[in-house]
């Protein structure tokens, strides 16, 4: 198994799992955990607009990512991205305007949907990159290789599991 299948299958994971939570969170599906906080539906629609805005990166479209100047992206990477793939952590912070949702699926079986869609979006766009020479250029990061970035996204996933209510 590669280093991209092998973080593919771990990402796939990390939605499965947000899947599950969402499923247990159907009570509270709309209702934010604390004042300021985003509700179930709210990070749901969050990571799957991350995996839609990181599969139009890899599809070389525009993506909705902060977009920094090419001197500052090396700064960003080694204090955000290369942090992140290495300890495995991802920090708590704040987002970009696009990426904050008001709301997110009515309900939990539209959120599954959502949720699965942008995963195997951001997938196919994951795969076709790696076989035009496995790197792409990120406006907030500069040049990433596809399988650390799919690490990011998986990391980005599983911190946002843990703000689901039964986590």
């Amino acid at each position: 198994m590669t280093d991209l299948s092998k973080r593919l299958e771990e990402s796939r994971a990390a939605v499965a799992d947000l899947i599950l939570a969402a499923d247990l969170s159907a009570s509270v599906w709309s209702r934010p955990r604390a004042p300021g906080k985003w509700s179930p539906s709210q990070i749901v629609e969050h990571v799957a607009r991350t995996l839609e805005e990181s599969a139009n990166l890899f599809a070389g479209k525009p993506a909705k990512f902060p977009n920094f100047p090419a001197p500052l992206r090396p700064v960003i990477r080694g204090v955000l991205f290369n942090r992140v793939v290495r300890s495995g952590r991802f920090p708590n912070a704040r987002t970009n305007k696009p990426m904050n949702p008001l709301s997110g699926p009515a309900t939990v079986e539209e959120g599954r949907v959502r949720l699965q869609q942008a995963q195997e979006m951001f997938e196919r766009e994951c795969l076709a990159c790696a076989a035009n020479g496995d790197r792409t250029t990120s406006a907030t990061f500069g040049q990433i290789s596809t399988a650390d970035y799919v690490r990011f996204i998986e990391l980005h996933t599983r911190h946002h599991r843990m703000q689901m209510p039964d986590a």
